[in-house]
């Protein structure tokens, strides 16, 4: 990889990376002023790790009490490097291959051969005798399974998401990863009107705009709000519904998750298509936020925060955003799972062998490589689950004595905990764990360790939504009438009651390491379908839509789309276990 793109690295990738080098020391000598070190700690020379995380939304220091964890248990910062914050996050990554050098802490994608090529090019160190005796070797056979398949013998990827549970059992919690979510509050006032499909959303969601156009900080109310870091071979925010469907994504395939069928996203009749035409149906009637194409994710969180979009695609969006004991409890606001009758939510399973989608690695140019082994080893441990995976909805807990504690019937949230947790983590943390508030300070890296419905060793579960001390506190107004008015708990359970969930068992998979010439064709595709699904949902009028539509589907083909249709198509369906 490393020897054929030197070739095409322009002057200006070259002065990016200078760019990138001298923003990255700037960074590590105005940061760890303070450093504190627990007295057991092993290592004395304070370290700045880069790491290049394609996960992450956020780019900088880690700060705050997860920034003080690390420092007093490591001695070290992480100094996180993100493609979806950095615009032009694969020309990032290319310069900084060239290089030989990712980072000293590596997340992101092993599909598609991708592990393989970072292998290849030696930009990946070999884990295998580090790792020998710790705790994470409790998932040998997940890291086995994932490293066997290498050209290469040795460790040199972890996967995420590990699992005890078999490969059907439903991997989410409470909550699934997809869902159309609304202001039930609003639907509730307009009388729960009827929807048969997604697409009976949109007059909804009209009326809550016009009942209520201007949201209470002044702002203008809008259904929808997107943003485009996460946008790679399609436009994500188009995908997102899909998975109302069934359908997840496979490079430039959707495939069911029962594996009965797989889609070509540009096709007319394919769900994707389907979706543009959803979005470009909910702009012409006002409901799109038409600062989407110029905002970040966090920008666009605030919007939800604020009370000014009507529909979130995800439940970790919405309603941890705007889900407060303000709203819920006091005037009755939040966010819940519409009742759409035609869903079929697509379900992870878990993931007995890892989900190598999302992987962890030590950049082979790292100075400290143990140190960083110790790190991935801790990140999978009891207390670094409950910490790294730390949020404000749907998440870990925290640090116990701080945020939960527990009883003789199992473990309960503190008073700071609920604030913390169930209240949009304004509240400051003590002292003793760093500065800020818990919202900011929470775990940046976005990388999971385990599945959410996994248990620690003691038996309880590391997401506290799924403790039965926390399910007890969902006692809102909002909440009961949900329950009462969809006649189940959980939206879990009501999805499950009703048929309404469709759970792709969660089997690891490699695929064949793509050529040069494939990877090539499908950086211009994705490109192409990114730039022109936006024009879709934003076009003028009907014709316009359809005029883009001809012209993606043309532009793509020429570029070779075939090509990486076949090789994806081909993946796609041996994974999803198709005949």
């Amino acid at each position: 990889m490393k020897r054929k793109q030197q070739r095409r690295y322009s002057t200006s990738r070259i002065v990016a990376l200078c760019v990138a080098v001298v923003y990255a020391l700037c960074i590590a000598g105005c940061s760890g002023l303070d450093r504190k070190v627990a007295d057991d700690c092993p290592y004395k020379d304070f370290i700045v790790v880069d790491v290049f995380d394609f996960s992450a939304n956020y780019q900088g220091i880690q700060s705050g009490w997860f920034g003080e964890v690390v420092r007093k248990k490591f001695n070290m910062e992480l100094n996180i490097i993100a493609p979806n914050i950095a615009r032009g996050g694969d020309t990032l990554f290319e310069v900084r291959a060239a290089a030989g050098n990712l980072g000293d802490l590596i997340i992101c994608k092993g599909v598609n051969g991708q592990l393989q090529e970072l292998v290849n090019e030696g930009l990946l160190y070999n884990m295998e005798n580090d790792l020998q005796g710790k705790g994470i070797m409790r998932y040998q056979t997940a890291i086995e399974n994932l490293n066997s398949c290498l050209e290469q013998n040795g460790v040199y990827a972890i996967p995420s998401q590990v699992s005890v549970n078999g490969p059907n059992v439903p991997s989410e919690g409470i909550e699934p990863v997809y869902g159309p979510y609304i202001r039930w509050d609003l639907y509730k006032e307009l009388g729960y009107p009827e929807m048969d499909t997604l697409e009976d959303l949109l007059p909804v969601l009209k009326q809550m705009q016009e009942q209520y156009p201007v949201a209470e900080n002044g702002a203008k109310t809008y259904g929808f709000s997107f943003f485009k870091d996460w946008d790679d071979n399609m436009m994500n925010a188009v995908k997102q519904p899909c998975c109302m469907y069934g359908y997840d994504e496979y490079g430039v395939v959707l495939g069911k998750a029962d594996g009965t069928d797989f889609q070509s996203i540009i096709d007319d009749d394919s769900v994707y298509v389907r979706m543009l035409n959803f979005f470009f149906e909910a702009k012409q009637l006002g409901l799109i936020d038409p600062k989407s194409e110029n905002q970040n994710y966090d920008q666009c969180f605030e919007k939800f925060k604020n009370g000014e979009v009507f529909f979130s695609p995800w439940p970790w969006q919405g309603k941890s955003a705007f889900n407060t004991f303000s709203n819920m409890e006091d005037q009755g606001k939040g966010f819940m799972m519409a009742p759409v009758k035609d869903l079929q939510i697509y379900s992870y399973g878990c993931y007995p062998y890892g989900n190598q989608d999302s992987i962890i690695a030590v950049g082979s140019q790292c100075v400290d490589k143990k140190r960083l082994v110790d790190f991935i080893d801790w990140l999978y441990s009891d207390e670094g689950i409950m910490l790294n995976g730390a949020n404000l909805s749907g998440a870990a807990a925290g640090p116990e004595g701080l945020t939960w504690e527990m009883h003789e019937d199992g473990p309960y949230l503190t008073d700071f905990g609920k604030e913390a947790l169930l209240n949009g983590g304004e509240i400051k943390v003590p002292k003793e764990y760093g500065d800020g508030t818990w919202k900011s300070g929470v775990s940046t890296l976005n990388y999971k360790a385990v599945v959410q419905c996994e248990k620690s060793e003691a038996g309880y579960y590391y997401y506290y939504d799924l403790w039965d001390s926390v399910k007890a506190l969902d006692t809102s107004e909002l909440v009961r009438d949900w329950r009462e008015k969809m006649g189940a708990d959980t939206t879990m359970e009501y999805l499950q009651q009703n048929g309404m969930l469709l759970v792709a068992p969660g089997m690891m998979y490699t695929a064949s390491v793509e050529t040069s010439e494939q990877s090539t064709i499908r950086y211009q595709c994705k490109r192409a379908i990114q730039e022109y699904s936006w024009k879709m949902v934003f076009a003028s009028d009907r014709a316009q839509f359809e005029a883009l539509l001809d012209e993606m589907q043309a532009t793509v083909k020429s570029y070779g789309y075939d090509i990486i249709l076949e090789y994806d198509m081909y993946h796609a369906k041996a994974k999803g276990g198709a005949d």
